[in-house]
């Protein structure tokens, strides 16, 4: 008796597309450890750097900034034309773009953060039994991986934010700005670190396209314990899902989509304000992506709104909707210029569709009654709160004067909101000889 040839791979062995997928696999693997293997060796500079010498940095950053802004503006350049030809969407092309406006706010915020004063490194806690003293030390993490979405001004906001907590990184962007990227690490950042004293290569930027990368960047708990994952969506989710898989850390950034509640107290010029200010950028995360109106004023202000989503070139999804109220419209390619509007019946139930139906990033009230508005602040439990304001303010720089290495909507203790420089460290507590008082 004769048996048929077997066409299947033996268990261990891979075969056409699944050889390629392993092989790029493997690929994106040794790339990342070797980008991480180098960091950790560069870091030990950065934690024996003088705070004074970190902020010459910055500012050494800044002005290369100026110096080689028409070398960053080529590549970005470039970038954008081949994001346009391949038909993405207009708000992703905007998160892209690197204009003379833009590359000049890149470089005062890194101004700005050279003036800011470091944390303190070792603060008493308390006096101990014996002579002794609890003290709690801020330590640097050591390597910091941080895989963000194609915008290439990020690139130096969180590799600004790791030198001044003195953590080497690992960084990769979405493949559209890896030419920008390229430019801002080659002729911007690692050569303003090398003037400071600094090596260059502590901060690390991966190269190659392609998802195998992000995933082989959030497998690496020893080298890479702790992964800053920015950019809304399911390939966000799946990352950190991911890390958790293999024992790495995440401050996660998934979901955007804010929410404004029209109270029937509000005033209706600053409503509409508000609305505007609110819709100045589709593509960001924290854009208007619900409006909430009180059932009092639904009759009048929905009108308004319109008119006033027709003149920003904005469509309005109104009742009884066919998708879910918080659904994220810059997420949604052709419909990134849209918002929802929807009817509330007061504070209360606003905060709850709020907390129920979107992200839980940032939502505001516009109420002239206080009490309103505190019955909404109260129960609202995301990320930022806001009263009379635009939650577009739910930034690092606009809020705290930081740039922001993304923004964490994490429900439980750790950095929450905007996180900057002085989140990126270890607790650690130290007992210790008193000291005699002076």
């Amino acid at each position: 008796m004769t048996s048929k040839a077997s066409t299947a791979a033996h268990p261990g062995e891979a075969t056409g597309e699944h050889a390629d997928a392993s092989a790029a696999g493997q690929e994106a693997a040794a790339a990342v450890a070797a980008a991480g293997l180098a960091a950790r060796a560069a870091a030990g500079q950065l934690r024996q750097m003088p705070a004074e010498g970190l902020d010459e940095t910055l500012r050494a950053i800044a002005a290369r900034l100026g110096e080689r802004a028409a070398e960053v503006a080529a590549a970005n350049s470039r970038d954008v034309q081949a994001a346009k030809a391949e038909g993405l969407a207009s708000a992703f092309v905007d998160r892209l773009t690197l204009d003379p406006g833009r590359i000049a706010t890149m470089a005062d915020q890194l101004r700005a953060l050279a003036e800011v004063g470091a944390e303190q490194a070792r603060v008493r806690v308390r006096d101990l039994h014996d002579g002794l003293e609890l003290q709690e030390w801020r330590r640097p993490v050591g390597v910091i991986g941080a895989n963000f979405e194609a915008r290439p001004n990020v690139v130096v906001d969180i590799a600004s934010q790791l030198i001044k907590s003195r953590n080497a990184g690992v960084l990769r962007t979405g493949s559209s700005a890896i030419g920008s990227a390229g430019v801002l690490i080659d002729e911007v950042v690692g050569p303003a670190m090398a003037s400071a004293g600094l090596d260059p290569a502590a901060i690390q930027l991966l190269r190659s396209p392609g998802h195998q990368t992000a995933f082989a960047l959030v497998r690496e708990p020893a080298l890479i314990p702790l992964v800053i994952l920015r950019g809304s969506g399911e390939s966000t989710r799946a990352l950190a899902r991911e890390a958790a898989l293999h024992g790495v850390r995440t401050l996660a950034h998934a979901d955007g989509g804010a929410v404004i509640y029209l109270d029937s107290s509000a005033d209706r010029k600053l409503a509409l304000q508000l609305i505007e200010s609110s819709l100045d950028r589709l593509g960001v995360c924290n854009r208007l992506n619900l409006l909430l109106v009180h059932g009092d004023i639904w009759e009048a202000m929905v009108p308004l709104v319109t008119e006033l989503a027709d003149r920003l070139g904005v469509a309005v999804s109104l009742p009884p909707h066919q998708h879910r109220l918080g659904l994220e419209w810059a997420l949604e390619a052709g419909s990134e210029a849209t918002i929802t509007v929807a009817p509330a019946a007061g504070a209360a139930e606003a905060a709850d569709i709020a907390n129920t139906e979107t992200s839980g990033l940032a939502a505001a009230v516009v109420a002239e009654d206080a009490a309103a508005a505190g019955q909404f602040l109260d129960a609202y439990a995301g990320t930022g709160a806001f009263w009379n304001a635009s939650p577009r303010l739910l930034d690092g720089f606009k809020l705290l004067s930081l740039p922001e290495t993304g923004i964490n909507i994490d429900a439980v203790p750790g950095p929450r909101g905007p996180v900057t420089f002085r989140d990126l460290y270890l607790r650690q507590y130290a007992v210790v000889p008193r000291r005699p008082a002076v």
